[in-house]
């Protein structure tokens, strides 16, 4: 079996934290690469940003590949102007294939603009195509606080095309096939629910003292952490915001406490530096939380499993999560999750017994719950174990049968069935 898998906008070998990096680059790899272990070809394509990185690299195993496609100017651009490159992307996918003499079975795209690509080759190549959304722009749009957040018609028009053309939409939870239903109309026979998966041989507890050692942060017994983009629907200042209340209540005058947050560029030129994490750092200035909050910018997969372990407390004050995979990481290594009650957040962060959810945007409620974990070390270790348990029902070896098993069903529907 030969899969296309999309990625059009964003590398599978990213490094994470960056403006379109995240959850979904992991998604791609992971799966990608346990896939291989079942004997599944996937060549992963996504559009070139650097001239000067290999057109075609190997880095997920199993002869597995990932394509770098010039389409475009070979360097990061705005979306908008990112969308005015596929049809030159899904042209080049098909001069690649007919080169390589390489036929696919079925394509299975990531994101809307992937899925725009998907619908292009799907005319010439005559295979179903299986897509995922990751975030949906009409959600994005209800969560927004800003002029700036509210997505594009481009988008919104650009996903319910994709959502007519292709034959098959995964959705990571049931809060995404409502959502999915409700504002764009999809049929429910339409959608499969498979939620993505977590490496647990990479992230599993590590003995906390000997997590702190590898990251450093030995020097401050007490970490609490944020991992992901820095962008307003990520929530950072609710969390800030709550940990004023906390400093103010009280709750840290006897212990050293640190906030790690990663992800961005916190030491990017002020020219050149994003407008939230500005906005951020400003806030913790004005709140006297420099002592306290550590921005650390871009950190690697490999790094995380550190960090997650050294930490008493992962926080997602997000407004909108489709699923949460940085949460299912943390879960993993024995961490518990203090999260928004929002989307898949909702479904994954079991309340009260992994960890808890909270209302979005309530930084009150966020301080209270958090300073009832951080006086009761007990309570934590108990959420923690059970977090880590609870993820092992998560790993990418369980997850990618269930996504192959789709592929299957995809094919044999098409009369298209390969072994």
């Amino acid at each position: 079996m030969n899969i296309a898998m999309l990625s059009y906008h964003t590398c599978p070998l990213a490094t994470l934290g960056g403006k379109d990096t995240g959850g979904m680059n992991v998604y791609v790899a992971e799966l990608t690469r346990e896939l291989g272990r079942e004997g599944v070809h996937v060549d992963v394509f996504t559009r070139s940003q650097d001239e000067h990185v290999p057109h075609v690299m190997h880095n997920l195993g199993y002869g597995n590949r990932v394509v770098h496609i010039p389409a475009g100017p070979e360097h990061p651009l705005p979306k908008p102007e990112l969308a005015m490159h596929i049809p030159t992307f899904a042209a080049e996918i098909n001069k690649w294939a007919a080169e390589k003499g390489i036929h696919y079975d079925l394509i299975h795209s990531h994101y809307w603009m992937s899925g725009v690509a998907a619908a292009i080759l799907k005319e010439s190549w005559k295979v179903p195509v299986l897509q995922m959304f990751h975030t949906l722009g009409l959600m994005k749009n209800r969560i927004a606080q800003s002029p700036a957040e509210i997505e594009g018609e481009y988008r919104i028009n650009g996903e319910r095309q994709v959502m007519q053309d292709v034959e098959r939409i995964v959705a990571a939870t049931q809060a995404e096939v409502g959502q999915l239903q409700l504002l764009y109309n999809v049929p429910r026979e339409k959608i499969s629910i498979i939620p993505p998966g977590v490496d647990i041989g990479r992230f599993y507890p590590i003995p906390v003292d000997e997590a702190k050692e590898v990251i450093g942060e030995g020097k401050c017994p007490r970490l609490l952490l944020f991992v992901g983009r820095i962008e307003p629907l990520k929530g950072i200042d609710t969390l800030i915001r709550a940990l004023a209340t906390l400093r103010q209540n009280g709750a840290m005058d006897h212990e050293c406490y640190s906030l790690a947050i990663i992800g961005g560029e916190p030491d990017a030129p002020p020219e050149d530096m994003s407008a939230e994490m500005a906005r951020l750092k400003t806030l913790c200035r004005e709140l006297g939380l420099d002592d306290l909050v550590v921005f650390l910018g871009k950190r690697s997969q490999e790094t995380l499993p550190y960090y997650y372990s050294a930490s008493e407390i992962l926080i997602m004050p997000s407004h909108y999560e489709s699923f949460g995979m940085v949460a299912l990481e943390a879960m993993a290594c024995g961490t518990p999750v203090v999260a928004s009650q929002v989307g898949g957040l909702a479904f994954l962060v079991q309340d009260g017994i992994t960890g808890y959810v909270v209302p979005g945007g309530d930084a009150e409620a966020l301080a209270k719950t958090l300073e009832k974990l951080m006086r009761d070390p007990a309570l934590r270790e108990r959420l923690g174990k059970q977090a880590a348990e609870y993820a092992r029902f998560y790993s990418w070896d369980k997850i990618a049968v269930r996504v192959k098993t789709v592929y299957e069903e995809l094919l044999e529907e098409n009369g298209n069935c390969k072994d």
